[in-house]
Order: structure tokens, then C-alpha cells, then sequence
């Protein structure tokens, strides 16, 4: 399927949604979530239901909704100082898990030891806690690509597209993969994509056509200025179709210094697309900003109601 002419846009447009991520994770990042939606700086954001301040932040966008928020499938937990673990009650969730009952801290564990059929039940019980809530999920993705198989090619992506198809949520997935920097991208991850594009709308989900995000790490000598001229090229280099490109804003307070390895570089963040220049640098370059919503809708008008 051609998202963008289904969506009726032109061939050569380049439609761009951004999408905060870890939404849920805590309070700091909450607030800092919330404002940019009010502030309509962001497209979407997508919620961590397993996370302390779920909650909070699932609540909130009940009583907000007309902004974009969806399900970060959550099924990792990295950090040493702050644990989460699975939102399923009553179900087994043995092979999801470490000793201690949190979600393994990297992918790799979880791909080489989660049971697929309590992989969805996971991601089902993480849709019906928000639902639960009040909130009504326009999309869904993924936290830290646990899902896709990115480390040992063992992924969870026909899950997934159930979970999806029976919610009716659009997922993160790109069908193409875009180079960056000159560099050419391996036909096998060319052809391993297009497959899974093929997978997607066989089963009744829409999918993106590329996805981009910000460094997660800072580099050595990074600063806000660095950030934003490595953010504005990466605007510029923008291909036709849809593209989301995913960030993890927060508001810098002793709450985030108290887990988090790298706060500086959410703080930045945060500041990136308020930033009148980069505002600028979309509409100079033509960018259509559009929403989840409009692929929830395309979603629904194409394979009907879930």
C-alpha cells in the first residue's frame, strides 16, 4: 500500500509525525510529554503502561483527547536505579522476566528466552490497562525495538500485528530503509523490511514507510547546538512519504538525575522542536507535519472496524 497517496497526498510530499517517546516513565517526563503536546510542538507520544507514572500520564490523556497518544509496548527495563516489570496479572509471565521479576535490561535476553504466546498476552494486557484508564490509543511501537529481532533475527512481529489488527492501531515499522550519510543500506535489510511490510498489510495494519530517531547517547563534544544542526540535517534528508522520526523529551529534575545516565541529553530534547529554528526548518523545506490518527483512520477505512 502507498500511505501517502492513500492518505491523498502526493508522490514526491514529505509527510512527517513526531513522536514522543517513554511517556509514563516518570513525572519529570510527563510534564515536559504534556506540554509539548499542548504546545502542538509534537505529533504524538506513546505511554509506558509497566512505568510508575502510567497512570498519571494515561489519565491525563483521557481527559486530552484530542492529542495523538499510543502504546509503547514495554517488555525491557534498563536502568539500575528504576525496574519495571510486566502488567499482566494472573497469567504467566515467566519467560519475560529475570530472577528478581523485572523485564531483562537489553534486548538480547529478551529475544532469546520470551515465549511468543506470553510475549502478546503482555502487550494485550498493557492495551487493556490504558483502555481500562480511559484512554483511547491511536498507534502503537515499541520500547528500545525489543520486538523486532534486531539482535539475534528471533522477533515477535506476527504478534505484534495481531495485537494490532485487533485494536485497531497503526505500528512502527518501517517498509524501506533510508540511508543516512552516504552510506548504502544492505539489500538484505532492503528486502528483510519490504517482507515485513508484505506481513503488516496481509495482516490488516498500516506501517510507516521510514523511521528516524535522535541519537540516543550524547557524543563527546555534543551540545544543544550540535543537537539541533544534526536534527535540522536530518529534516533536510527527509525522502518522500511518511516518515516518523521518535525523541525522548523531559523536564531535567532530581527525579530523572535520580536513574537516568544521560538527563542533559532529554533536557536537550525537550528544547529541540519548540526551537523556532527547527519550526523554521520544517516549513522552509516543506514538510507536512500529519498525525497517528490519520493512519488509525486509513487503518479502519482499509480493513474495517476491529
Amino acid at each position: 500500500m502507498n500511505v501517502a497517496a492513500s492518505l491523498g497526498y502526493g508522490s514526491q510530499e514529505r509527510l512527517l509525525i513526531i513522536n514522543a517517546d517513554d511517556y509514563g516513565l516518570c513525572q519529570s517526563t510527563n510534564k515536559g510529554i504534556q506540554q509539548l503536546l499542548s504546545e502542538q510542538a509534537v505529533s504524538s507520544a506513546t505511554i509506558m503502561m509497566p512505568c510508575k507514572s502510567s497512570r498519571e500520564a494515561a489519565l491525563w490523556s483521557a481527559r486530552h483527547p484530542q492529542y495523538d497518544v499510543g502504546i509503547h509496548f514495554t517488555l525491557t527495563s534498563e536502568w539500575d536505579a528504576y525496574r519495571w516489570g510486566p502488567v499482566l496479572k494472573g497469567g504467566s509471565t515467566n519467560s519475560l522476566v529475570t530472577g528478581e521479576g523485572y523485564f531483562p535490561k537489553d534486548c538480547r535476553t529478551l529475544e532469546l528466552q520470551a515465549d511468543p504466546h506470553q510475549v502478546k498476552a503482555e502487550m494485550i494486557a498493557q492495551v487493556e490497562a490504558a483502555l481500562q484508564l480511559g484512554m483511547k490509543p491511536t498507534h502503537a511501537d515499541n520500547h528500545m525495538g525489543s520486538l523486532y529481532g534486531l539482535e539475534t533475527g528471533r522477533h515477535f512481529l506476527k504478534e505484534v500485528f495481531e495485537v494490532c489488527s485487533a485494536y485497531g492501531l497503526p505500528f512502527r515499522m518501517p517498509r524501506k530503509m533510508a540511508a543516512a550519510n552516504g552510506q548504502m543500506v544492505p539489500p538484505e535489510m532492503e528486502e528483510q523490511a519490504r517482507q515485513l511490510g508484505l506481513l503488516a498489510h496481509a495482516m490488516g495494519v498500516i506501517v510507516l514507510d521510514y523511521l528516524q530517531g535522535l541519537p540516543f547517547p550524547l557524543k563527546p563534544g555534543d551540545t544543544y547546538d550540535t543537537a539541533k544542526a544534526e536534527l535540522k540535517q536530518q529534516l533536510k534528508q527527509l525522502q518522500p512519504g511518511v516518515t516518523e522520526l521518535l525523541f525522548h523529551p523531559s523536564l531535567v529534575t532530581d527525579e530523572l538525575l535520580a536513574f537516568h545516565g544521560q538527563p542533559e541529553k532529554r533536557g536537550m530534547e525537550f528544547q529541540l522542536f519548540r526551537d523556532p529554528d527547527v519550526q523554521q526548518t520544517l516549513k522552509a523545506e516543506g514538510i507536512r507535519l500529519i498525525r497517528w490518527r490519520d493512519l488509525q483512520q486509513l487503518q479502519k477505512s482499509v480493513y474495517g472496524r476491529p
